[in-house]
C-alpha cells in the first residue's frame, strides 16, 4: 500500500494512476482536518502542499502552515511507524528562486520567497532526523511540471501562438529546464521498485534544457501553427511589466521573470543512483504531448 497525500491534484491523480497500472495498492490522505495515517502501508508520498502564488496574495505564514508543519507532522506519524518509505515533494525553489550555470544538489540553499523558505524548513527538519533502520528518506525536488491536464505557464504561451500573436519576448535568451509528468511517474515507480537508491535529495528534470523561444516553436509546430517570434528591446518589455504590477495586465514582473529568466536543473544524480543514462521521454517529446492535449 502507497499513500499518497494531494491525491486529488494533478501530480497526485496521473503518479496515482501510473502507480496501479503496476499493481500497486494506492491510498489517498487528506490532511485538512483530523487524520490517521494507514501504517499498514510501504511508502508516503507526501505531495500536498501550498503551492507559489503568483500573484503574490498569500500570506506567508500560510506557506509555513500547510508546507512546514503538516510536512512535519506527518513525518512523525512515518517516524514511530512500520512504514518503510517516505517521499517528500520539496521543489528546486527550495535551494534558489535564480541560478548561474546549473542547479544540482550540492547547490547552496538560499531561497528568497515565503514558498522557497516553507519548503526549505521542511527539508531542514526532515534531515535533522535520525531514521530508524530499515526507513528511507527522499527528498524531490521537482522543476516545473507539466503533462495533459496541467495548464498555467505552457498554457498562456499556448494561447498566444494559437491567436496568432506574435511571442515578443524572444530578446530574452534564456534556457530552463522542466519535468514531464511521465518522466516524474517513472522516477518514483523506480523509488519504489528499486531498493538501492540511498535516501537523500534529488532533483527531478528532464534531460534537455529549453528556451522560450524554442518552446514557442514546439508549440507552433504541435498546433500546426506559424513561429512568430518578436524581438523588442528587454528594457522595454521590463517596463511593460513594472507597469502589470500596479495595473492589471496579462504581464507583470513576476511572470515576465518566470517566462524568461534561465532556470537549468541536473538531474544527473537520479540517474546515476538508477544507473541510467537517459529519461523515457525526451524533453521535446515530453512538451509536444502536453501541447496536443490542449486542443481536446
Amino acid at each position: 500500500m502507497i499513500v499518497i497525500t494531494g491525491i486529488s491534484g494533478f501530480v497526485g491523480r496521473n503518479l496515482s494512476n501510473y502507480l496501479r497500472q503496476y499493481n500497486c495498492s494506492v491510498e489517498g490522505l487528506c490532511l485538512r482536518n483530523n487524520w490517521k495515517l494507514n501504517v499498514n502501508s510501504n511508502a508516503i508520498i507526501h505531495l500536498a502542499g501550498k503551492a507559489h502564488d503568483t500573484a503574490n496574495t498569500t500570506a506567508d505564514e500560510e506557506y509555513f502552515k500547510v508546507n512546514r508543519d503538516l510536512t512535519i507532522q506527518l513525518f512523525d506519524e512515518f517516524l514511530n511507524s512500520n512504514i518503510k518509505d517516505f517521499i517528500y515533494f520539496s521543489s528546486v525553489k527550495a535551494t534558489a528562486d535564480t541560478i548561474e550555470g546549473i542547479l544540482d544538489e550540492e547547490h547552496k540553499s538560499n531561497p528568497k520567497t515565503p514558498y522557497g523558505k516553507s519548503k526549505l524548513e521542511a527539508e531542514k527538519y526532515l534531515l535533522s532526523k535520525k531514521l530508524p533502520d530499515g526507513k528511507k528518506l527522499f527528498i524531490i525536488r521537482p522543476c516545473m511540471i507539466h503533462g495533459p491536464g496541467n495548464k498555467g505557464n505552457l498554457n498562456l504561451l499556448y494561447k498566444v501562438v494559437q491567436k496568432g500573436i506574435p511571442w515578443p519576448l524572444a530578446a530574452f535568451d534564456n534556457k530552463r529546464s522542466f519535468l514531464s509528468i511521465d518522466n516524474l511517474n517513472f522516477l518514483i515507480g523506480k523509488i519504489l521498485s528499486n531498493k538501492n537508491i540511498p535516501s537523500g535529495i534529488y532533483n527531478f528534470a528532464d534531460d534537455d534544457s529549453i528556451s522560450t523561444n524554442e518552446l514557442v516553436k514546439i508549440i507552433a509546430e504541435a498546433s500546426g501553427k506559424k513561429t512568430k517570434l518578436w524581438k523588442f528591446s528587454a528594457n522595454f518589455i521590463s517596463s511593460v511589466a513594472k507597469l502589470g504590477d500596479m495595473i492589471k495586465l496579462p504581464l507583470n514582473s513576476e511572470r515576465l521573470k518566470k517566462l524568461t529568466e534561465s532556470y537549468m536543473v541536473s538531474n544527473d544524480k537520479i540517474k546515476k543512483a538508477l544507473e541510467i543514462s537517459s529519461l523515457p521521454i525526451s524533453a521535446k517529446d515530453g512538451l509536444t504531448k502536453t501541447i496536443k492535449s490542449f486542443q481536446s
